[in-house]
């Protein structure tokens, strides 16, 4: 870019530390059709070899932090950015070459705060990370599926995850920036903010594409998705606006219903014929769900692994969410602000 030209774009990475995610996402970024932007990774600390190659090799900027959560490590770019709209990655993410071009687009219209877009899982992920991506793709993930897989349509969103996310920097100080010390969660936040304090609009944007890279077997998947089920029925009492909705408690009151249903069926038989309806009916939808998948992911063997990954998804999500909901009084991330 041309030096005199003002930043339009800065790039924001919080990371723990240098990876080979991030070094590969520093490349990607070097293929962007717009190059009008600055790149900024806050890592916890700093290592002289890492930091050659990133500041003189890849034209990035690495900024220590020390032990702090990805929300205050974004908080930070109030503070060293110095670009007209913020681009949140995650450091194990890269975009699409016109991620910049079709953002740039959409953010000129004064009504639009920030932006959202889909973050698919990349060709080279392994079998099992592929399995915990397809995941995302079943109907039965319910509305989240546009996170994961890119609408025909643009439309109004009141909740969208970091991964790929931009937001104009001056809305972004006018609410303080995150502010936030829940992860993961702090994006719930943000959203919030934005739509009920600032009274703007925040863009789903179909051709807006990231790659993710997903979590590699079983037990971190559920590990991730446990988390997330904590955190919402926290924020379902915590944030009721965007958070208390029925499609985010369908998970426990089937772990609800599972329990209830095996018990009471010894004392009411007319329970177990219910019961087996209804694992008839999940059963059903599973299968359906291999389909749709399927017709995603074009690859059958995916689809079909990702019915056990489904079920301890429900399962899993249901039960932390209900200790969220019921049991937790104060969620804090262990990370500090």
């Amino acid at each position: 870019m041309n030096n005199d030209e003002p930043i339009k774009f800065s790039i924001i990475i919080p990371v723990q530390k240098i990876n080979d995610y991030v070094l590969e996402t520093c490349q990607k970024l070097g293929n962007l059709k717009n190059n009008n932007f600055e790149l900024i990774i806050f890592p916890d600390a700093i290592d002289i070899q890492e930091k050659e190659i990133l500041e003189k090799k890849l034209k990035a900027r690495l900024i220590s932090t020390g032990n702090i959560g990805p929300a205050g490590k974004r908080d930070l770019s109030l503070k060293y950015a110095q670009g007209e709209y913020l681009a949140f990655l995650d450091d194990d993410a890269y975009p699409k070459e016109d991620w910049l071009t079709i953002a740039e687009k959409f953010l000129e219209n004064s009504e639009v705060s920030a932006l959202g877009g889909s973050q698919l899982t990349p060709q080279s992920d392994s079998f099992w990370q592929k399995v915990s991506g397809a995941v995302f793709l079943s109907p039965l993930s319910g509305s989240a599926l546009i996170r994961y897989w890119p609408s025909k349509q643009r439309c109004e969103v009141e909740d969208w995850p970091t991964v790929n996310f931009f937001i104009k920097k001056s809305d972004f100080s006018a609410i303080g920036g995150f502010d936030s010390q829940y992860w993961p969660g702090e994006d719930t936040k943000l959203c919030l903010d934005i739509v009920k304090k600032l009274k703007k609009k925040i863009i789903y944007v179909p051709d807006l594409i990231v790659f993710h890279h997903r979590r590699s077997g079983l037990l971190r998947h559920l590990k991730q998705i446990g988390n997330y089920g904590l955190h919402r029925g926290y924020f379902a009492k915590k944030f009721p606006e965007t958070s208390k909705k029925f499609m985010y408690f369908i998970p426990s009151l089937f772990v609800i219903f599972l329990i209830i249903g095996l018990v009471t069926s010894y004392s009411f038989p007319f329970m177990i014929n219910l019961y087996l309806l209804v694992i008839f009916i999940y059963s059903f939808a599973l299968l359906f769900s291999t389909l749709m998948v399927w017709q995603k992911s074009k690859n059958f063997f995916i689809s079909l692994m990702t019915i056990p990954y489904l079920i301890g998804t429900h399962l899993w999500y249901g039960i932390r969410f209900i200790q969220g909901l019921i049991f937790t009084k104060e969620l804090k991330s262990k990370l500090g602000k």
